[in-house]
C-alpha cells in the first residue's frame, strides 16, 4: 500500500482523490495539504465523502508542513493538485518532495476525466483572469438561442462545510445566501443565474454531473484558474490572454489547456498591444496547429461614466485575478482610463485585517483593491477598507455587484464586460459540432 499526500487548494485535490484514490485499497491518503485560499487548512475531508477506507476522514494540513508530513507518515508519493502556478514553483515543490524521499506526481486528463451522457463544452484558460466567465456566458447565450437547455458546472470552490457542499445547485440569487457563498463564488454564479442558467458546483463532481444531466441538453464546464476540465468534453475551448504573452507556456497547467483545445480564443484584442496579440497567436499556432483560433474583444459597459470622468477613483477588481493571477489591472482600470479618471487612489494606507494580510502575501498588487471575501470577516474588512479610502467614487470591476454584500458609502459605479468575436470563425461556427 502506497502512502500518499495530495497537495491542493480545495478543488482539484478533492477531485483527484474522488476519481482515483477513494475506495482504492492500493493507496492510503494520509493527508491533504492546502494553500492559495485563506483558512482552508485545519479541516478534515469527512468520512461521508472519503469513503469506507477512511472512517475518520483525512486531515487537511497547511502546505508549509509538507516535508514534515512526508517524514512523519513515511509517504511514498505526493500528488500535486492545484493550478495557476509558474513552472519553477511546481518544480520547487517537486524538489522538496523528492529530497524528502517521495515521488512527485502530476495526474493527467485521461485518469481524471469523467464522461457524460450529454454533450459537454469545456471552457478553460491559460491563466486566471483571461476571460473564461464571459466566454462561458457567450457559449450559453448561443446554445440557448438554438433552443438548448444549458446547465453550467463550475470548477469547485468548497471553502465551507464540505458535507453540505457535496452537491450544490444554484437557480436563484437567494440560493447564494442559502449556501453562504463567498465573494469568489458569487462572482462566478451570479452572472449565470441572472441569465437564467442553472449552476452546479461542490465537491463530488461525478454526483454533480449526474444531477446536472437530469436538467441539461448541454453541460458547460466553467473552469477555474487555469485548471483543465474535470469532464471529457465534446468541444474544448481555451482562452488566451495577450496582456500576459508567454504565460501560456510557463504556467501549470495552462499549457495543458493550450495543447488540449479544439478552439483557442485570443481575448482582449481591443485593449492589448497588437504586437502581443500576434505573439500569442504565433505561439498558439506552433503549439496546437490543429486548433481553430478565434479573436475576441471584451467590450465594457459602465453603469455611470459621470462617476469616473475627472474623479479620484478607488478601483476594486476581481480578487484571484490580482493575487495568484498576477494581473496588474482589470476591467475597472480599463474603464477608469477610457472614461477619464483624474487619479487612481491607493488603498494600501487604509487596508485593515485580512485585506492587509492579502497585500503582505501579494505585495505586487499595487494601487488596486482585490475583492477578497473568503468568509464574513474578510467581507467586513473589505467593506471597511473601501469606506476608509478617501476617494470621489468607487469603480467596481468585479463580475458581481459588490454593493449587494458590502455597504459602500462612497458613490460607486459598476463595470460589466462580455465577449465579442471579431471576424471569422465565430463561436456559432465551432458550436455547430454539437
Amino acid at each position: 500500500m502506497k502512502k500518499v499526500i495530495i497537495m491542493g487548494a480545495a478543488g482539484r485535490d478533492f477531485h483527484n482523490f474522488n476519481t482515483n484514490f477513494r475506495d482504492n485499497s492500493e493507496y492510503k491518503v494520509v493527508a491533504f495539504t492546502a494553500t492559495q485560499i485563506p483558512n482552508i487548512e485545519g479541516r478534515v475531508y469527512p468520512p461521508e465523502l472519503a469513503g469506507s477506507l477512511y472512517p475518520e476522514g483525512i486531515p487537511i494540513e497547511d502546505e508549509s508542513e509538507l516535508e514534515a508530513l512526508i517524514n512523519t507518515y513515511g509517504v511514498n508519493e505526493v500528488v500535486f493538485s492545484y493550478s495557476d502556478v509558474p513552472y519553477n514553483y511546481v518544480m520547487s515543490r517537486s524538489s522538496i518532495v523528492n529530497n524528502a524521499g517521495a515521488s512527485f506526481r502530476l495526474m493527467g486528463l485521461a485518469e481524471t476525466w469523467i464522461e457524460s451522457s450529454k454533450p459537454v463544452v469545456a471552457i478553460c484558460a491559460v491563466r486566471t483572469g483571461s476571460g473564461k466567465s464571459q466566454t462561458t456566458r457567450r457559449v450559453a447565450e448561443i446554445l440557448i438561442g438554438q433552443g438548448k437547455k444549458v446547465v453550467a458546472v463550475r470548477h469547485p470552490m468548497p471553502y465551507g462545510d464540505l458535507i453540505k457542499q457535496r452537491v450544490q445547485r444554484f437557480a436563484t440569487l437567494a440560493d447564494l445566501d442559502l449556501h453562504e457563498c463567498t465573494i469568489e463564488e458569487r462572482e462566478e454564479y451570479e452572472p449565470h443565474i441572472e441569465r437564467g442558467v442553472i449552476v452546479f458546483a461542490g465537491v463530488d463532481y461525478e454526483a454533480i454531473l449526474r444531477e446536472a444531466e437530469k436538467e441539461a441538453d448541454v453541460v458547460l464546464w466553467d473552469g477555474g484558474n487555469n485548471d483543465f476540465s474535470f469532464y471529457k468534453p465534446d468541444i474544448y475551448i481555451t482562452v488566451l490572454d495577450p496582456h500576459r504573452p508567454g504565460h501560456e507556456t510557463s504556467y501549470y497547467p495552462g499549457e495543458v489547456n493550450l495543447r488540449a483545445a479544439d478552439v483557442l480564443i485570443v481575448n482582449k484584442v481591443d485593449s492589448a498591444d497588437p504586437a502581443n496579440v500576434e505573439k500569442v497567436i504565433a505561439t498558439a499556432q506552433r503549439i496546437n496547429p490543429r486548433a481553430t483560433i478565434i479573436k475576441a474583444e471584451s467590450p465594457l459597459t459602465v453603469e455611470g461614466p459621470s462617476l469616473i470622468k475627472g474623479k479620484r477613483v478607488l478601483v476594486v477588481e476581481d480578487g484571484p485575478t490580482l493575487t495568484h493571477g498576477e494581473m496588474k489591472y482589470g476591467a475597472g482600470v480599463v474603464a477608469g482610463q477610457r472614461y477619464g479618471a483624474a487619479e487612481f487612489v491607493d488603498p494600501r494606507p487604509y487596508v485593515v485585517g485580512t485585506i492587509a494580510e492579502t497585500f503582505k502575501k501579494y505585495p505586487d498588487i499595487g494601487i488596486l483593491l482585490p475583492a477578497m471575501g473568503y468568509g464574513d470577516q474578510q467581507v467586513k474588512d473589505l467593506e471597511a477598507t473601501i469606506n476608509a479610502t478617501p476617494c470621489d467614487s468607487v469603480i467596481i470591476g468585479t463580475p458581481i455587484d459588490l454593493r449587494r454584500i458590502c455597504n459602500i458609502q462612497h458613490p460607486s459605479t459598476r463595470v460589466m464586460y462580455d465577449l465579442k468575436e471579431i471576424g471569422e470563425p465565430t463561436l456559432v461556427d465551432v458550436l455547430k459540432k454539437l
